[in-house]
């Protein structure tokens, strides 16, 4: 069991250090050429793995050019181009609602607001902070996805279990210059050392301020189960 430090800012600040140094080219991996194609893209990854995602996308954004498109496809046919994704059928149905609103209400331009966005059929926080971070460039939150919720409980920077809250207790220790690269860090480091099922604890940067770590912990931090 790894001993992390004595405050949740200064555990944050250790965690980003190291895994910078691990991960130093870390960025988002989803592939899009526009803001609309960054919504689309975000959308399809729940629950779905972007590898996954950006083989979809690679024929998704030759057929379909502008939120027209999208919201004038038959739901039937929009299904079918997204039937490799989970949940496709719900996913093409919020694409199209998506994009109505965006042609009725935006002019055909992806909002740049977290309400706008979040009005938007299929776009949670999570979705949203992800458009504003890339599409805009505005960064007013923390991207919690499966990595982050996972990783910021294992490694005792939060007890909070629904990704909103986990976002508020990032955002108080985490540097506000850190929110949107910390979410990226932690996705290299959950694919590669520490994923969901069997972390590599003996291979990991951070074994030694980790609490869930395998060696001596008997309980994982993020499922509360046993190891």
């Amino acid at each position: 069991m790894g001993t992390p430090r004595d405050t949740a800012s200064t555990q944050a600040a250790v965690v980003i250090e190291r895994l910078e140094e691990e991960y130093p080219d870390s960025t988002i991996s989803l592939r899009y050429s526009n803001r609309l194609e960054l919504l689309i893209a975000v959308i399809l990854s729940a629950q779905c793995t972007d590898e996954r995602v950006n083989t979809e996308t690679e024929h998704l954004f030759e057929k379909y050019d502008g939120p027209e498109d999208y919201a004038n496809a038959p739901q039937e046919e929009l299904a079918e181009d997204l039937n490799s994704i989970t949940y496709y059928n719900n996913k093409a149905s919020y694409i199209r609602s998506a994009c109505e609103a965006i042609v009725e209400e935006h002019d055909g331009e992806v909002p740049d607001t977290m309400s706008e966005l979040t009005d938007l059929s299929g776009v949670g926080r999570k979705t949203a902070n992800v458009v504003l971070q890339h599409g805009h460039d505005v960064v007013e939150g923390i991207v919690v996805d499966t990595h982050v919720q996972r990783l910021s409980r294992r490694l005792g920077l939060t007890e909070e279990e629904r990704p909103e809250a986990i976002e508020q207790e990032l955002m108080e220790i985490v540097p506000e210059g850190y929110w949107q690269q910390f979410t990226h860090l932690c996705i290299d480091h959950g694919r590669a050392t520490c994923s969901a099922r069997n972390p590599d604890c003996d291979g990991c940067v951070l074994a030694d301020v980790c609490p869930s770590e395998k060696g001596d912990s008997r309980i994982d931090l993020a499922s509360g189960e046993p190891w």
